[in-house]
Order: structure tokens, then C-alpha cells, then sequence
């Protein structure tokens, strides 16, 4: 074969692994996107049309959280014990299932109080529904890609997490506000049942026989990296709940604020589509390490900004930094544990940022409580810096005593 076509081949090859990847962060994103679409409109409906207080209204979007950080073990259970596609068919099943709650809850007249049950049972089935579709999206994924791929298909998971959510909730917003609350449920049922049968059509993914390890076991070998995320975590997670506040505190216009997220999600997109192959080339921990300390000095920059504009800089910085953090610890998490395992590794060290999310907002909150809403940020670039420290740490205990599962 002449040398000069070994390239095309080569980037045709690559071109088919990346569509194959696609085609199974696909099911992440569908569940992704019905999660977004009513981030922006149950709270306001819970509170205003409901008339349930502040809390409550909040509660209706963070339960969601709990029902995906319990089940995300059980998700990897499944991929592992009966395979990736049982995994994403029940997820799929569990989203249109929330999107039926969703409209039987709107349609449907009930008392104030039966409404709300009936949407807190619709956020929460489609939380577990999260953990199966999404846990089982990823292990699909890197069955059909092969091992080698494994940055790669977490990565773009990744993606298909953001985007999902970053188009969700402003369609939601146009479909509520010209269809109603009730054309939420319907395009969420109707995404789920579509995707189910679009699932029911591929080949499963093979089921690697051997030893299944006890939860505690894969807990114990994965937990350092799901702390290290965490930890890593909380830079995002504190801009995402607090930036709009930060900006009436220091007196900008917080209609600017949302350029911040902006900023965060262009550069957080763009470093995973630009260098997830640095994590296959120089190794998880390396790359997680240069991450965070670009995280860090993002979040450093958004406390410190003096304008508007540097806290976007700050954003984006922020973002760059963080893209690669999840994979890269991913990668390394994963291997800690034999492969029949792999699902359950990935469902417990996912689980660990359903944890970073859902915290952040007591935990940061009772910071800003006792030193106002830069010392959010603050709290954000110690909790950064906490994690590069254990990643430093995992690194250095890797090197002394070897990669052994």
C-alpha cells in the first residue's frame, strides 16, 4: 500500500469511530434534553400557579438529583450483569414515562398538592432514567468503540450532557410560552418512546463474563477519583448557581451574567472537541492535573474581576480548564477495576458530581451567609485546589506502585 494513502485511511477510520461514538452519546443527550427542557419553568410554575413557597419550588428540580445519585450504582449493575442496551432501554422507557407524568400532572385536574406529587414522581423517574440512559450510553459506547476509545467516548458524553441542557432550557421556554406547559411532557415521551425504539434496533453490546466485584469494593477503588471530581466540580457548579447573584452584588448588569455561562460552555465544548487525544497520549492524570490548575486560575479570575468582561475571561478559563477533568479521571477510575465491572466504576465515579451539584447550593450558601457572594468563588478555588492535591497524590501513588486493578 503507497504511503501517502495510509493517512487517508487512517482519518476515514477515525471519522467512523467518531460516528459510532455519536451515535450512542445520542441517548445522552435525549436525556439531557428532557432534563433541560423544564429547568427554567417548573419552579416558577410550582411557586406561582401552585402556590407553594420558595423552597418547595426549588426542591421540584434538586430531587431529581437524589433519584440519580442513588441509582447510578444500580445502572451500572445493569449495563455490567445484563448488558449496555438493557440499561439504555430502560432509561429511554423511564424519560417517556416522566414526560406522561409530566402531562398528566398539567391536563389532568387535580388538587394543587396532587400536582405537585405527581411532578415530584415525573422528576424523579426521570432521575433514575438519567443514570440508566446515560450510564449506559457511555458503557455501549466504549464497547462498540473498543477500550482504546474510552477518553473519547466520555468525552463526548460529556458534550452531549452540556448540549442537552444548553438547548433544553430555552426550547422549553418557547414551547411554554406559545404551547404550554403540557407540550413539555409530550416532547419528552415522545423523545423517550422514539429513542426506545431506535435503541431496540441496535446490537446489543456483549456482556464480559468474569468476577463481579461487590459495590463496597468498586466503591473503595473508585471513590479517590470521584472525590477528586467532586472537588473539581464545585468551580462549575458555583458559577452555575450563584453567578447572576454575584453580578447584582458587585452592581453589574445581570443580564451579562449569562455571558459568563456562555463563555464557560463555548471554551469547556471546544477543549473536548480539541484535545481528548492528550489524555490517550500523555495519560489521565497528567492531563487532569494541567486541567485543574488552568480551572483553578479561572475561578482565581472570576473572584478577583473588576469588571464584567474579566469575569467572562475568568468563565472561559474556567471552562477550558475543567473540559478535560471528567475524562481524564474517567480513564483512570475505570481502569482501577476488572472490565466485567466497568459500568458499575462509571456509575459510582458519575455519581460523585450528582453529589458536587447538589451541595454546592447549601454548602456554598451558608459561605456567602457569613462572607458575601465573592467568597462563593473563594470557596469554589479552595475545593479546586483540594482536588489537583488528591489528584497529585493518586498520581504519585500510581507511579510507586504500578496501574494494578
Amino acid at each position: 500500500m503507497p504511503v501517502s494513502s495510509r493517512p487517508v485511511l487512517t482519518s476515514r477510520a477515525a471519522v467512523a469511530t467518531t460516528w459510532q461514538i455519536v451515535s450512542y452519546t445520542y441517548f445522552t443527550f435525549v436525556v439531557y434534553l428532557a432534563i433541560g427542557l423544564p429547568l427554567a419553568i417548573l419552579p416558577a410554575y410550582v411557586h406561582f400557579r401552585l402556590g407553594y413557597s420558595a423552597a418547595l419550588a426549588g426542591l421540584i428540580i434538586s430531587i431529581q438529583y437524589i433519584a440519580t445519585f442513588l441509582s447510578r450504582p444500580w445502572a451500572g449493575r445493569i449495563s455490567d450483569s445484563a448488558g449496555a442496551r438493557v440499561s439504555v432501554l430502560w432509561g429511554m422507557a423511564a424519560c417517556a414515562f416522566s414526560g406522561v407524568l409530566l402531562l398528566a400532572a398539567v391536563v389532568i385536574p387535580l388538587t394543587p398538592a396532587l400536582v405537585f406529587s405527581t411532578l415530584v414522581a415525573s422528576r424523579l423517574v426521570l432521575g433514575v432514567g438519567e443514570s440508566l440512559g446515560s450510564t449506559g450510553a457511555t458503557l455501549w459506547g466504549i464497547s462498540s468503540a473498543g477500550p482504546q476509545n474510552t477518553a473519547k467516548v466520555i468525552s463526548y458524553n460529556g458534550v452531549a450532557t452540556y448540549g442537552g441542557l444548553a438547548l433544553g432550557a430555552p426550547l422549553g421556554v418557547i414551547l411554554n410560552k406559545h404551547a404550554g406547559l403540557a407540550s413539555l411532557g409530550i416532547l419528552t415521551a415522545v423523545l423517550g418512546a422514539v429513542s426506545l425504539v431506535f435503541a431496540q434496533r441496535r446490537s446489543p453490546a456483549p456482556v464480559t463474563p468474569g468476577e463481579h466485584l461487590p459495590f463496597r469494593a468498586v466503591l473503595g477503588r473508585v471513590a479517590p477519583h470521584g472525590m477528586a471530581l467532586a472537588l473539581g466540580g464545585l468551580g462549575y457548579s458555583v458559577l452555575a448557581t450563584f453567578v447572576t447573584l454575584y453580578y447584582i452584588s458587585r452592581n453589574w448588569n445581570e443580564n451579562e451574567a449569562a455571558l459568563c455561562l456562555t463563555a464557560f460552555g463555548v471554551a469547556f465544548i471546544a477543549a473536548r472537541l480539541l484535545l481528548i487525544q492528550t489524555i490517550n497520549r500523555f495519560g489521565g492524570f497528567p492531563v487532569c492535573i494541567a486541567c485543574m490548575a488552568v480551572e483553578s486560575a479561572g475561578v482565581l479570575l472570576i473572584f478577583a474581576a473588576g469588571t464584567p468582561w474579566l469575569a467572562s475571561c475568568g468563565a472561559a478559563l474556567t471552562g477550558f480548564g475543567f473540559s478535560l477533568v471528567f475524562p481524564a479521571l474517567g480513564v483512570e477510575a475505570v481502569k482501577r477495576v476488572p472490565i466485567p465491572n466497568r459500568g458499575t466504576a462509571l456509575g459510582v465515579f458519575t455519581g460523585f458530581s450528582d453529589v458536587s451539584f447538589f451541595l454546592v447550593g447549601p454548602i456554598a450558601g451558608e459561605v456567602i451567609g457569613l462572607w458575601g457572594y465573592r467568597s462563593a468563588f473563594l470557596f469554589a478555588l479552595a475545593s479546586v485546589l483540594s482536588a489537583l492535591a488528591l489528584v497529585l497524590i493518586l498520581h504519585q501513588t500510581e507511579a510507586s506502585h504500578g496501574d494494578r486493578p
